[in-house]
């Protein structure tokens, strides 16, 4: 299974490799470097990898950090200043790589997929692996995190049920109907609560028959499908 990244997406992500933690000092070296011949050239192209790497490294810790403790915009301030860019750009930055690891670990993708999931970014091979190895380093947490995050809906935990007949009137002259008095008892948050329903007996069956058509269609390839994308 694929990530589908968005266009915005895709922009925010791209920004990573564009920068290293050197700034403006990094700009100054590779007028330096042009002009003195292949040797300089290629120390150059190393030299910008390894601060693209440095780079994404850094946003990465700062993305598990978003997730364990929430945004901090002290954050976002410093790493500005240090990459000589605007707030924004590096709030979307982390946006961007925050998206795509909690996608990747809410779905549990493959190393292969996730691997062709990033290939339409355009990164570098060290840039790929790094956010590969972000990826199996942090899925583990991410998951529990966000499982952490998840809403507590209340549970089931037993059920009472009572039928009132009224057996006989003088003054109703209508076919008497029955209904059904349900007592639910749920847990949530680890305190019990109860519900109190009630209904006819037609209108139970009719519940009852959509619930287990309901059970059916979860079988279906396309529902499996579905679930595995809200996990």
């Amino acid at each position: 299974m694929l990530l589908d990244l968005s266009e915005e997406h895709k922009e925010h992500l791209a920004f990573l490799p564009q920068v290293d933690s050197s700034g403006q000092e990094t700009r100054q070296r590779r007028v330096v470097f042009c002009g003195l011949g292949k040797e300089a050239e290629g120390a150059r192209v190393s030299h910008d990898v390894l601060a693209s790497v440095a780079v994404v490294a850094e946003f990465g810790r700062i993305a598990v950090e978003f997730l364990r403790r929430g945004s901090n915009p002290k954050i976002y301030d410093g790493a500005a200043r240090k990459l000589n860019v605007s707030r924004d750009t590096v709030q979307h930055g982390v946006e961007g790589l925050t998206y795509l690891l909690t996608e990747s670990s809410k779905l549990m993708i493959s190393e292969l997929d996730f691997q062709d999931s990033i290939f339409v970014l355009g990164f570098s091979e060290e840039l790929n692996k790094l956010l590969l190895q972000l990826y199996l380093d942090n899925r583990k947490e991410i998951r529990t995190i966000l499982s952490e995050l998840a809403p507590d809906f209340p549970s089931y935990h037993s059920l009472e049920w009572r039928l009132d007949v009224q057996l006989a009137s003088r003054s109703l002259r209508q076919q008497i109907k029955p209904s059904v008095t349900i007592k639910l008892h749920l847990n949530q948050n680890g305190d019990r609560n109860t519900q109190v329903l009630q209904t006819d007996p037609a209108t139970l069956l009719h519940l009852v028959q959509q619930l287990e058509q309901a059970l059916e269609e979860m079988k279906t390839n396309h529902c499996r499908r579905v679930v595995r994308n809200i996990k």
